[in-house]
């Protein structure tokens, strides 16, 4: 079944990527906790499956003698998500997204991110497509953060990349969605999984981007940076998943005028 066509909801409606199935349709980042407790807590709560690592700053084994990642969130447990957080080419994008592969033994499914601007933390779309497009000549399964631009989503899944995760606002932002046409073009043209990427600030930022027919949503900030990180992980669970619900079921067309809940046609007397 097409992840975007209403139908009823059952325990076969899953998230798809590279192949592999997942219930959860919230994905986390692992950065920005204050400490591997907060952060182990806040992933559970959330009911996350995949989680996404910053190469270039968490140690997943680089550092013996350091505090490890995978001690607390286990490859066993979760599917980890390297990604290239804080690579502004293509070149350092590639070298990341090896090492990864190295050090996770052969893993092969990555985020690819290239910066363009340290102050926007916007995609550098050139160097995303170029590093999106020799990842995937090298066997890596890449799900790529970018703009809302459809025509470049549909040139990265037309290259190959497994996932397409385009920005609803500017990274850690929490302006929530800003485009929603931009995004509800994306999704109604692909043929991979969406999922927004960037910008959620509170509970109906996920929601609304369920609703809008995207197959899932991955934020950091948004859960990390709140006063409470595992109450708010708990509210983002729920609300994708009743965004996801909300979706499926079709909601009411919007009108200009009430329609009476209790029609009078038909009333005795």
């Amino acid at each position: 079944m097409n992840a975007r066509t209403h139908a009823p909801i059952t325990g076969d409606d899953v998230l798809t990527i590279a192949g592999k199935p997942y219930r959860s349709r919230l994905l986390t980042g692992t950065g920005k906790f204050k400490d591997l407790d907060e952060t182990e807590r806040a992933t559970a709560a959330a009911g996350a499956e995949i989680v996404t690592v910053a190469i270039r700053r968490t140690n997943i084994g680089q550092d013996p003698h350091a505090p490890n990642l995978l001690d607390v969130l286990p490859p066993s447990r979760y599917t980890i998500l390297p990604n290239t957080a804080g690579c502004y080419t293509a070149d350092d994008a590639v070298r990341t997204c090896r090492l990864a592969r190295e050090l996770l033994d052969g893993h092969q499914l990555v985020k690819l991110e290239v910066l363009g601007d340290q102050k926007t933390l916007f995609p550098d779309v050139v160097q995303t497509l170029a590093a999106a497009e020799t990842l995937v000549k090298d066997g890596f399964e890449v799900m790529v953060y970018t703009s809302d631009d459809p025509i470049l989503a549909k040139r990265l899944e037309e290259i190959g990349c497994v996932a397409v995760m385009p920005l609803a606002a500017p990274i850690g932002s929490g302006l929530g969605i800003q485009n929603r046409w931009n995004l509800l073009e994306i999704v109604e043209n692909a043929k991979v999984p969406v999922l927004v990427d960037a910008g959620v600030g509170t509970a109906s930022d996920a929601a609304i981007a369920m609703e809008l027919g995207c197959d899932g949503v991955l934020m950091n900030t948004a859960i990390a940076g709140a006063k409470d990180p595992v109450r708010m992980a708990q509210a983002m669970k729920l609300a994708v998943e009743a965004g996801r619900h909300a979706f499926l079921a079709g909601r009411i067309p919007r009108k200009r005028y009430a329609s009476a809940s209790s029609p009078v046609d038909g009333l005795v007397g």
